[in-house]
């Protein structure tokens, strides 16, 4: 078993077992077992770091063996420096949930533990498999844990949620499983995804695929008009649930726009960038207006993982080193900057079942320490400089103006609105006095969720102080496939 291996399987391994042999009654036990799974689970990632090699576009730690031999499927694992820190983000993003969740959970504990850690492996598979059956495997996987612990352990309207979340993502995704099965005709009975990446398609086809494609990744993104989906689910989600929706599974359908919309049809992702920037730019835009007007805080933060994830697909799709480089950026921080968001909440939320904005005011005056995290958390939402917020949003602005002053120019307006609706988010819900009894019988955070926000908060700082190791791990693998979407025209 290679380390990739590793890493999808022994969290679900753990799991499996979880929900084999846990009940409430060894709560204690099932919360230590979840939580030796998860830390074990983000220990193997680091060996990947450390034998990642740079200056190279290849596909490091392959692993590639017989899987259905009949129509020629391998269970065939690999990164560049496009996935590979999505492998160690998803990772430490089920540590902190498992350890965030850890007195919020007090019924059927082994199965939203063991859904979690199921789930983080199957993610870690999206981002590690070559081979296009394998992935739409895990693709769509990823669905059914986290359709149970929207649908479980989820608020009011649960099942409304869960329904709309599964059949939303689901319909995309079977667009996408033909054209698989198109690319595999074409290709004389392959799954391999280099090999795709090769195909002389005509012109027509490639439309036809990437439009299938968009199908499936701009569901999941959710891009502008496909976003209805995420405030609903992530208003009924439990914390948990919102933190990995949020910090890892919106980032799989950007990460398939990178590996099979743009390297397999590149003329037509060429040809309807304007409508992706546009998108882009209205979710960019219009959305981060709709977030100000919201009172429910995981709400306005929903809206704010639109736009931000607008931001994404832009850089991607203005076709230079920095708007590709810098979506790739954004898609990390953000998975520190809104996890860190919703957990947040899920604090105040814990202590007075509410998520109105109108139910608080003046929480800085009794919860001090925990206001200093929520402010840090705030300011990286803004993009504040010196955090991770900033750095991704940056190069994609610094990457838009290089193609067009006036793309770059629209996209900065969210600096703005991100700026408005964030900071007239905090100041209603922690300045001022002490606005009435609930927040007077506030009590500041315990050792575990000061834990929790410690781990987010250093590596909010860290990403955006220091954001280098991330872009030269995806320098190489970038201007490859930048070079790829460029050079590769119609014989």
């Amino acid at each position: 078993m290679g380390l990739l291996s590793l890493a999808i399987w022994v969290p679900i391994a753990f799991g499996a077992l979880l929900l084999a042999v846990g009940r409430d009654e060894h709560a204690p036990a099932v919360r230590w077992l979840a939580l030796l799974g998860s830390v074990i689970g983000f220990l193997v990632t680091i060996p990947l770091y450390q034998g990642f090699k740079l200056g190279t576009a290849a596909m490091q730690f392959v692993e590639k063996s017989e899987w259905i031999e009949r129509f020629n499927v391998h269970y065939h694992l690999g990164v560049d420096g496009i996935s590979f820190w999505f492998v160690p983000l998803t990772a430490f993003i089920t540590v902190i949930v498992v350890i965030a969740s850890w007195e919020a959970i007090t019924e059927r504990v082994n199965q939203y533990m063991g859904a979690f850690l199921i789930l983080s492996g199957l993610m870690i598979g999206v981002f590690s498999a070559l081979d296009g059956i394998l992935f739409y495997v895990f693709f769509e996987a990823t669905l059914i844990p986290m359709y149970l612990i929207i649908g479980i352990w989820g608020g009011p309207n649960k099942i409304y949620a869960a329904f709309k979340f599964f059949l939303y993502t689901l319909l995309g995704s079977l667009l996408m499983l033909i054209a698989l099965i198109f690319l595999y005709n074409q290709s004389g009975g392959s799954f391999d995804i280099a090999t795709w990446h090769k195909l002389p398609l005509s012109s027509t086809a490639q439309t036809l695929l990437f439009f299938a494609f968009f199908a499936a990744f701009a569901v999941k993104v959710p891009m502008f008009p496909f976003h209805t989906w995420l405030p609903d689910v992530h208003v009924e989600a439990p914390t948990g649930g919102s933190a990995v929706l949020a910090a890892i599974m919106l980032k799989l359908g950007a990460y398939g726009f990178l590996r099979f919309s743009m390297p397999i049809a590149p003329d037509a992702a060429r040809e309807w960038a304007w409508l992706m920037i546009t998108l882009s730019l209205i979710a960019v835009i219009y959305v981060g207006l709709v977030a100000m007007v919201q009172k429910d805080m995981k709400k306005l933060v929903a809206y704010s993982s639109v736009a931000h994830m607008g931001f994404v697909t832009l850089g991607f799709f203005i076709f230079n080193d920095l708007g590709v480089s810098g979506g790739l950026v954004q898609m990390i921080a953000h998975g520190f900057v809104s996890g860190a968001m919703f957990l947040s909440i899920g604090v105040l939320y814990d202590r007075v079942h509410s998520r109105e904005i109108a139910a608080y005011g003046g929480v800085v005056n009794t919860m001090p320490n925990f206001t200093a995290f929520a402010l840090l958390f705030a300011m990286a939402n803004c993009g504040l400089p010196g955090t991770a917020g900033f750095v991704g949003e940056w190069m994609v602005i610094l990457g838009a103006v290089k193609a067009n002053f006036w793309i770059g120019l629209a996209s900065a307006t969210a600096l703005i609105f991100g700026a408005a609706y964030t900071l007239w988010m905090f100041k209603r819900v922690y300045l001022g006095p002490v606005a009435n009894d609930h927040v007077k019988e506030l009590t500041d955070i315990n050792s575990r969720e000061f834990l929790v926000m410690a781990l987010l908060a250093i590596a909010v700082l860290a990403m955006g102080l220091y954001p280098r190791p991330f872009t030269d791990v995806m320098d190489t693998s970038v201007a490859e496939l930048l070079k790829h979407v460029a050079l590769t025209k119609l014989n």
